[in-house]
């Protein structure tokens, strides 16, 4: 899991940061109980051994980063959050510069706006932290087998043009 990560970082960096959001997740599912991760989670992974050994040290400093941090019941760790920074930061730049990415952004900027304005005032982030929750929700929404509207479908289609479009140029930088 942790190579997962690793690979996605190097490779898509909106994939990691939703493998990541998963992650989190999942410790919180099992309530920061590492014992109950290693029984059910990485015992059943299906790797050597001593790979499994480097797994649960891995969800184990997880886990205390999410509690140093104090993201136990909701937020994300902070330097996952970097990178969501880091592709904000580029989608400010590229507004301004590329036309390309600003006619990608303009089919996304509604929903963005209908998220905002059903927030009922709660602060749901900027505008590539919302794409990124959008992605993430219907992810989970599939995992557990609730069906979504088709406006969301929409809605979350355009949010992963503009997160592929920043994916793409963020990778190209990063060369």
């Amino acid at each position: 899991m942790k190579d997962i990560a690793e690979k996605k970082k190097s490779t898509n960096i909106g994939e990691y940061i939703i493998y990541m959001y998963q992650m989190e997740d999942l410790i919180r599912s099992y309530q920061f109980n590492m014992e109950d991760i290693q029984k059910y989670v990485v015992a059943h992974y299906p790797v050597e051994e001593d790979k499994k050994d480097e797994i649960y040290e891995w969800f184990t400093d997880l886990g205390d980063k999410m509690q140093d941090e104090g993201v136990v019941e909701n937020g994300h760790l902070s330097d996952v959050q970097l990178y969501v920074n880091a592709l904000a930061d580029l989608h400010w730049e590229l507004l301004k510069t590329d036309k390309e990415y600003f006619q990608i952004y303009d089919q996304a900027k509604p929903y963005i706006l209908d998220f905002i304005s059903s927030s009922n005032g709660q602060d749901i982030g900027h505008e590539i932290q919302i794409c990124l929750n959008g992605i993430y929700g219907l992810l989970l929404a599939r995992l557990t087998g609730k069906t979504v509207s088709e406006e969301i479908e929409k809605a979350t289609s355009a949010f992963g043009a503009v997160l592929g479009y920043l994916n793409h140029l963020y990778m190209e930088r990063k060369k």
